[in-house]
């Protein structure tokens, strides 16, 4: 990313990122279609694991679909906006969940071992919360783009298929806030129920999101704006990250209801944004089930799963991997001296 000072405002930059995007290779993605009806099954018989490899190849530099490097980047932070929901001894508990993850303890890490999974967690001033969206921006343009290149930074190293996950008390009310920003309805359309939740609780969220919308409103026109007013540093960075895979040919699994508030960002401002996207699964919410096609994403899994922290989405994994495993490992009608009749 160059330097903002530079070109101007601190989000010139990431606007010109979403106007130079990435084709896909579609000489690849039509390379792994060409295999896929060579192999040994009828055509189309594999429904979407055909898709996935296809997708794949579209995203990486190798050619042919390929999962050998994939990552679980978990973006860890706290929102203002919690506190006045009585959540201030939770934050404490963010800590503790990080020092967990930290130790292999969380059901996130569990999931890594059986895919075989890197894992890299980053902690975003978790003991600093940004302020109360209901009553303060989020954080100012400079520090919003600062923390969005801090998510581009956070694939350095290299991997081939980038899973995104989250971890913040509160951030079920900035995901739907920015959701209301973006889409309108009622706040009650795009809050997600966490643990514990009863029909007070929820009450109270959806009034904080109400709050938060409208204290914001008349400078919300801009995605970017509804980004830094109304987000947190996680979804920032997320954000960031998705922005980076994209210029670097790298596939992304989206997790659940904060990841892809984070990504509606950047589809409100260019819908081809997320072509290198896949939703890895949706949560029992409806808010997610909406989000999901407000981005014309068709989720891989369906399992009733709404922890966070990446687990819809390490899970997926799996299901790519066998997608993998059975584009590359089948044999072709050619191979096995079967004719294609």
């Amino acid at each position: 990313m160059t330097n903002a000072a530079a070109t101007g405002l601190p989000f010139d930059d990431i606007r010109a990122l979403l106007r130079s995007l990435p084709e896909p290779q579609e000489h690849a993605a039509a390379h792994a279609a060409e295999r896929n009806r060579q192999l040994i099954k009828p055509e189309g018989s594999l429904g979407r694991l055909e898709e996935i490899n296809a997708w794949l190849a579209s995203w990486q530099t190798g050619g042919a679909p390929a999962v050998t490097r994939p990552m679980v980047a978990l973006f860890a932070t706290s929102h203002g906006v919690a506190l006045r929901d009585g959540a201030a001894p939770r934050i404490e508990a963010t800590r503790r969940m990080m020092e967990a993850l930290a130790a292999g303890g969380a059901a996130v890490n569990q999931l890594c071992v059986a895919h075989e999974l890197g894992l890299k967690i980053f902690d975003l001033a978790i003991d600093h919360p940004t302020p109360d969206i209901s009553s303060a921006e989020a954080l100012p343009e400079a520090d919003c783009a600062a923390t969005m290149a801090f998510g581009m930074e956070a694939i350095a190293g290299g991997t081939d298929l980038l899973i995104l996950g989250d971890l913040a008390i509160g951030n079920g009310i900035v995901a739907a806030a920015i959701c209301l920003a973006l889409y309108g309805g009622a706040a009650e359309d795009w809050l997600c129920a966490a643990p514990g939740d009863d029909a007070a609780s929820l009450g109270r969220k959806a009034s904080l999101v109400r709050e938060a919308v409208a204290f914001h409103a008349g400078h919300l026109s801009d995605p970017l704006e509804v980004l830094r007013r109304l987000g947190g540093r996680e979804v920032m960075a997320i954000a960031g990250a998705i922005l980076a895979a994209r210029h670097q040919y790298i596939p992304v699994l989206l997790d659940g209801h904060v990841v892809c508030a984070a990504a509606a960002v950047l589809h409100a401002i260019n819908p081809a944004v997320l072509d290198h996207c896949l939703a890895a699964h949706r949560s029992p919410d409806a808010a997610h089930g909406r989000l999901l096609e407000k981005l014309a994403k068709a989720p891989l899994l369906d399992l009733g799963i709404k922890l966070g922290e990446g687990t819809g989405a390490a899970l997926a994994v799996g299901l790519v991997k066998a997608a993998v495993q059975c584009h590359s490992g089948m044999a072709t009608h050619e191979q096995a001296a079967v004719t294609a009749g």
